[in-house]
């Protein structure tokens, strides 16, 4: 028990009986025992772009009464803080496999960062375990990522290298005139011998499109939001779609929708080609600011079930 008489601090009493002094004393009640708590688990970004949910379990106790009362005035939420921060700028630091291979040795280094903040307010802590719970992304330049379907694939490589009429309709097959080909990003691909110039559609206009043959009643009921899609251009100008998914089996088209939406979410023209190619998850999108989202960023998420829906 730490005793403030008129104010000023007194030699700690206790454990037992201890006299008090009415109008006069007061005291606080401090715990010497050991504690512990979890920091609850968080979203962080590794070093190489994987996104992983981490939390760590904690052991502290108190050394010092005095200081633990003089020092700080929330000491448990203070230590806490600390913790997470610590967590946070380690791991941010190492790459998904290190973070996964060495726990223990980056346990053992938080446990020194945090003893070197809370040993000043009277408090030190025991032991530290860190907790991978899930890793929601692969690293970005993990050989080894989802892959998209044929399909969907073949559609999106036709629409960057030529246009594809009434693709949503799905009425006329692919014929001679209508090959595909595999473009390179590096390198610019090849033009056509004797084909005469013809517009191009544009290439989120028709990876919008593409979406339609996948959309159903399951996908409302599970998804039941209303997207509005601000594509920059490479141009610079700005294209507005819209995926309504509340009635029926969904729709999707070029403009505003029809009435408000729920989410208005804002990206350049090729983060919407790798989104849809599945090269690209909306959260890491959101976390690495090539996503933006005007609106509910829970119902901004569930553009995941959509993604799922094209394998």
């Amino acid at each position: 028990m730490i005793v403030f008489r008129l104010g000023r601090i007194r030699t700690p009493q206790g454990p037992g009986m201890v006299l008090l002094l009415p109008f006069i004393d007061s005291f606080q009640r401090v715990d010497l025992r050991t504690r512990a708590f979890n920091v609850p688990p968080c979203k962080l970004t590794s070093k190489d772009g994987a996104v992983l949910s981490v939390g760590a379990d904690v052991q502290f106790r108190i050394w010092d009464p005095v200081l633990s009362v003089m020092t700080v005035k929330d000491l448990n939420t203070a230590t806490r803080m600390t913790a997470q921060n610590a967590m946070t700028k380690a791991l941010l630091k190492r790459p998904l496999r290190e973070i996964q291979t060495e726990q223990l040795k980056i346990s053992d280094q938080l446990l020194l960062e945090i003893n070197d903040v809370t040993r000043a307010w009277g408090l030190e802590v025991d032991r530290v375990e860190l907790a991978v719970e899930a890793v929601l992304q692969p690293p970005q330049d993990s050989p080894t990522g989802p892959s998209l379907d044929s399909t969907l694939q073949q559609l999106a490589l036709h629409f960057l290298g030529g246009g594809l009429p009434s693709v949503a309709g799905g009425a006329s097959p692919l014929g001679p005139a209508d090959t595909l080909e595999m473009v390179s990003e590096a390198e610019p691909p090849a033009p056509h011998v004797g084909a005469g110039p013809s517009p191009k559609q544009p290439v989120a206009e028709g990876l919008l499109t593409a979406l339609q043959p996948f959309l159903s009643e399951a996908l409302v009921s599970q998804v039941g939001a209303c997207y509005q899609f601000n594509v920059i251009l490479p141009s610079g100008a700005q294209s507005v779609y819209f995926l309504d998914l509340t009635t029926g089996h969904g729709s999707i088209g070029h403009g505003v929708p029809d009435g408000i939406p729920d989410v208005v979410v804002e990206m350049a023209e090729a983060d919407l080609r790798a989104l849809l190619c599945r090269e690209l998850r909306p959260l890491g999108a959101y976390m690495s600011g090539r996503l933006k989202v005007k609106g509910d960023l829970a119902v901004a998420m569930k553009l995941e079930a959509v993604l799922r829906a094209l394998k």
